[in-house]
């Protein structure tokens, strides 16, 4: 039997086709944002990486661009896309390969902002909404503190009602954007008699706010771009029109915020791993061992077939995910199913293709190295992946 040679991949481009109900409109969008990943974030990131900081101007060109209201209505100057368009995005930016500029971004738009439009006063949307969209203000969500990760119903946080203003004193940890962003939307409990998720409040603190305090710029494994911080409040006075939705059902808002947070960590997953495998591809086809290319030996085929698979099926089941959410269906349960198998499918991935990479790959330097440290979180970071199976569990 004659065995043809095998053929070499395509440089440069690892790309799986779009879902038939991907529109062109959506198409447009991915091809604008692929256009500022390539044009305003792959050339830069390195410094930013280095500094520890993203430059407030990306955040200004987004807004310019139209593409940090896409949650958001339009009269406040959003656009209303969906969650469809919010993967679209996600995906795309994780292509950049520089998870950091990723997280800080889509914390902004889909993870903290993106509570005003859900259960804010048209008061607080016409207050906050249109520097945010702009660019202009940088938002943060504040709920994890040191002993309440996962267990979002354990936080401490304390907020006392005094007059016309709550008084909060506590800590919070991990915080994206918390070193330089400019309001944050903070989790405390208003009722402490209550137990577990009751008697937990949202609202909305601008950083520059008597009592809040950067106690640390945290320093991390990966994201290196992204600001991270412990924060502190100290008798801080928040006005009470800025309690963000209901008094003691925040931990509902919440829960609401995470479904959507889930399932962008899907479109991470899907954005990132494939662009570690396009860059795996691009290596072997030009890297020589035994007389060959990695690419002529069967294993290195059959790995990064493997790996580009489990790539396709986390994409197709965050697409079909958030077609459902569009289309007004509950999908609690699939996005815990993206939340716990996709950090897993992404770290097999990027080390599998770090591993092909061979001792280039573990240097400081190589996209494929920062890559594998950046997924490190996501299996971590929005609900371990142990907390997320057992969510699926309860769904079955």
């Amino acid at each position: 039997m004659n065995v043809s040679p095998a053929k070499q991949p395509a440089q440069g481009d690892f790309r799986l086709p779009d879902p038939s109900f991907v529109g062109e409109e959506l198409k447009m969008l991915r091809q604008q944002v692929r256009r500022f990943v390539e044009n305003e974030v792959v050339p830069n990131a390195e410094g930013w990486e280095r500094e520890g900081k993203i430059p407030r101007e990306m955040f200004r060109k987004l807004g310019e661009m139209g593409l940090l209201g896409m949650q958001h209505e339009e009269e406040y100057g959003g656009t209303r896309m969906g969650a469809l368009a919010s993967v679209v995005f996600g995906e795309e930016l994780s292509r950049s390969g520089f998870g950091g500029f990723t997280a800080s971004v889509t914390v902004h738009t889909d993870m903290s902002a993106s509570h005003l439009t859900r259960v804010g006063t048209p008061d607080q949307k016409a207050r906050f909404l249109p520097d945010m969209i702009a660019g202009r203000k940088v938002c943060a969500i504040g709920v994890t503190e040191a002993a309440a990760g996962s267990d979002v119903a354990g936080i401490r946080t304390r907020a006392v009602r005094d007059g016309d203003h709550w008084v909060i004193n506590g800590d919070k940890m991990f915080i994206t954007n918390g070193v330089y962003g400019d309001i944050v939307i903070l989790a405390a409990r208003t009722a402490p008699e209550a137990q577990g998720a009751r008697g937990i409040s949202l609202f909305i603190v601008p950083t520059d706010t008597p009592g809040f305090k950067v106690a640390s710029k945290l320093e991390k494994h990966g994201w290196l771009c992204s600001d991270t911080a412990e924060l502190a409040f100290e008798d801080m006075r928040v006005p009470a029109e800025n309690m963000l939705g209901e008094e003691n059902r925040g931990f509902y808002a919440i829960m609401q915020g995470f479904e959507h947070e889930r399932l962008m960590i899907g479109a991470f997953c899907s954005g990132e791993g494939a662009k570690a495998i396009e860059l795996t591809l691009d290596y072997v086809r030009n890297r020589r061992a035994f007389g060959k290319t990695l690419w002529d030996q069967q294993a290195t085929r059959l790995r990064l077939a493997e790996l580009a698979s489990k790539v396709a099926m986390i994409r197709a089941l965050t697409y079909q995910t958030a077609a459902a959410i569009d289309d007004g269906v509950p999908s609690s349960r699939e996005t815990s199913m993206i939340k716990s198998v996709g950090p897993e499918i992404l770290h097999d991935v990027v080390h599998g293709c770090l591993q092909l990479h061979g001792g280039t790959g573990y240097m400081r330097g190589t996209p494929i190295e920062r890559m594998a440290r950046d997924a490190r979180i996501l299996r971590i970071g929005g609900g371990a992946t142990e907390v997320m199976l057992e969510e699926v569990a309860k769904r079955l």
